[in-house]
């Protein structure tokens, strides 16, 4: 069967699994993971249907704790019922958990993973939240972009019903929950061909009912408790196994093929990173772009992180490693070293006991934290990650941290900030904006316009600070022939367009620009005067990388119309007019349908106008002739 090829994110790839497959949806809001529940939410508001024909309860509780206990109880009556929460709320779910996990009761819980609230609080990414459940009982399995957000979301969903093990369902938030990207969207068909009504049948005989008394909840004495808590044992024994099984059906399904741990690189390689989330994408492209270059580097990409499988673990790792670098996106002060790293170093250590590794001598092993509160992590400290490997074992760094110049104990790697690895043939675009100006939402129609009228791989990623509204976004659009697995911001553009003239004064927006990008800008002064209301560095960086500039007097346009300051259709316009990456008419057809699914409910007098902005847009984009260098007259300094 054709599967349909649609532009989402990541939160909207969950919501489609999670809807479709459960019958109960207990939710409360906490960012990054609230788009989920409100697509859910919407989606039984509209009586979309999951895959048994019934449109299921969403219901939003007073707190996390609230949802984990209405999840609790509607698992116990036998229903399919699942959440979705990050950060402090998850950590307010931790007492349902292990109660849900030591009944043996299968759910899965989607987890945008966000910082925790240490020293300060972070809406935005790492490990910690899902490494403080670790203990709670439930299995976690990750996923490291779109396509795996919906591809695992399903596999898990399927897996916690034939083991009966609860899972954590996991993928960076903002990272991934918020990127868009094509992907292959599973029919309602293969859902159906994944999960077995056996075992959904099954875990409803187990519900508690008065047609077939049983017990639970109990309160237990010494004389039983540790005998109790150990029966459990063999579920978790043969977790690993029944994933391998669903995600060999899963092949045969959609195609698609997952390990349990996945290794990228060359055979032979010496030297490997092993990670687990977003971060594997930058890593992936790293590895390729080094054994191009006649190295042999690898990694090994973390799915089913519990239960841990130390015996396909180590059937993952080439028997030519010499050193490995574990990467972890948190950190557990006081420890002997972070969560996936001890877990790495006690499996070698098991196997190497046991004769079963791959290797006959240690590899030498280290750790190193990235990433935390999203911080960038790219191919350039990739890179350093692999040239620390390559030192002498004296000079080779433990511990340490990667992505920031961490001076209180020297422990951080030095970079290469020219390093690079992404894929130059892909259209590459940086698009500045403010706050609630209709930016980052245009940006996310035009991506999908791209999606839907071309055969691109596409990806867009949206950089917004907490204050929102008011200040600074960015967003970065990739497109391409090629999949994309950049998951970090674009080092260099071909396109660079800034929404608001201010930002000029205050920013290096082109720094970002590479030599014969386009540069398009919002501008109050046409093509013969906007030259000399330039900054003199912007003229400079305008002149020195050979930049085609285009301005648009988009606010005065936006106002003559009614507008007042919202320009996103006027510029959304003027990207596809100068792009040409579809046909204008085509691309406008698109823009003026989005307009009117998007401001429809605000009436017909908005969506006039918008249409309106962008036919005139059309006829207002102006080309800068730049001077040349020899004969620049530069602003004063």
């Amino acid at each position: 069967m054709a599967r349909r090829k649609v532009a989402m994110d990541g939160n909207a790839a969950a919501a489609y699994v999670a809807h479709a497959t459960n019958e109960v949806i207990a939710i409360y809001p906490i960012t990054p993971s609230s788009t989920i529940g409100e697509i859910a939410d919407e989606k039984s508001a509209k009586g979309q249907k999951n895959i048994w024909g019934q449109i299921p309860s969403v219901t939003e509780m007073q707190s996390e704790g609230g949802a984990a206990g209405a999840v609790h109880g509607a698992l116990t009556a036998g229903s399919l019922t699942t959440t979705f929460t990050a950060s402090q709320g998850l950590l307010l779910m931790i007492p349902n958990m292990y109660k849900i996990a030591g009944e043996l009761t299968p759910t899965v819980f989607y987890v945008t993973a966000r910082s925790l609230a240490a020293h300060a609080l972070s809406i935005f990414c790492d490990h910690s939240d899902v490494m403080s459940v670790r203990s709670t009982g439930f299995a976690i399995l990750f996923a490291a972009s779109v396509q795996e957000v919906m591809d695992l979301a399903l596999i898990a969903q399927a897996a916690t019903l034939e083991t009966r093990v609860p899972f954590v369902f996991a993928f960076d938030g903002f990272r991934t929950s918020h990127e868009v990207q094509k992907i292959e969207e599973l029919t309602f068909d293969d859902m159906r061909a994944l999960l077995n009504e056996e075992f959904i049948a099954a875990h409803r005989r187990r519900a508690l009912t008065p047609d077939c008394p049983t017990l639970k909840g109990t309160a237990q004495n010494p004389d039983v408790f540790f005998q109790a808590r150990e029966t459990n044992t063999p579920f978790y024994a043969r977790t690993p196994a029944v994933v391998k099984d669903v995600l060999a059906r899963f092949t045969r399904q959609a195609g698609r093929r997952y390990w349990l741990f996945d290794y990228v690189g060359a055979p032979g390689a010496d030297r490997i990173i092993i990670i687990m989330g977003s971060g594997a994408g930058a890593v992936e492209e790293t590895v390729e772009q080094m054994n191009k270059a006649g190295e042999k580097v690898g990694m090994v990409n973390v799915r089913l992180y519990r239960p841990f499988s130390v015996d396909d673990f180590m059937s993952a790792l080439p028997k030519t490693v010499k050193s490995i670098a574990v990467l972890d996106r948190t950190k557990e002060p006081g420890a002997i070293g972070e969560p996936l790293y001890v877990d790495v170093r006690s499996a070698i250590g098991e196997a190497m006991e046991k004769g079963t590794a791959p290797f006959k001598t240690w590899p030498a092993i280290v750790g190193g934290r990235y990433g935390l509160g999203s911080k960038e992590f790219n191919p350039c400290m990739v890179h350093a990650v692999f040239k620390n490997l390559a030192r002498a074992d004296k000079e080779r760094k433990n511990h340490f941290v990667v992505g920031i110049e961490e001076d209180i104990t020297a422990s951080s790697l030095p970079l290469d900030a020219c390093y690079s690895a992404e894929n130059v043939e892909n259209f590459r675009g940086v698009f500045f904006g403010l706050g609630s100006d209709g930016t980052v939402g245009a940006n996310k129609n035009s991506i999908k316009i791209i999606g839907d009228l071309t055969d691109y791989y596409v990806q867009a990623y949206f950089v917004y600070d907490s204050k929102k509204a008011g200040s600074r976004t960015t967003s970065h659009l990739r497109f391409g022939k090629d999949p994309i697995k950049s998951t970090y911001l674009i080092q260099k553009a071909n396109f660079v367009a800034c929404h608001n003239f201010s930002f000029l004064e205050k920013y290096d927006l082109l720094s970002v620009a590479e030599e014969n990008a386009v540069f398009l800008l919002a501008s109050p002064y046409g093509k013969d005067e906007v030259w000399q209301h330039l900054p003199r560095a912007v003229q400079q960086a305008i002149i020195d990388k050979k930049l085609v500039f285009y301005v648009l007097k988009a606010f005065d346009l936006a106002e003559g119309i009614g507008l007042g300051p919202r320009i996103n259709t006027i510029m959304q316009t003027a990207f596809f007019a100068i792009s040409k990456i579809v046909s204008v008419d085509k691309a406008v057809a698109s823009i003026k349908a989005s307009i009117k699914k998007t401001y429809g409910s605000k009436g017909e007098k908005i969506v006039a106008m918008n249409i309106e902005s962008v036919d005139k847009a059309l006829q207002a984009i102006e080309k800068v002739a730049v001077p040349s260098a020899a004969g620049s007259k530069l602003a004063m300094a």
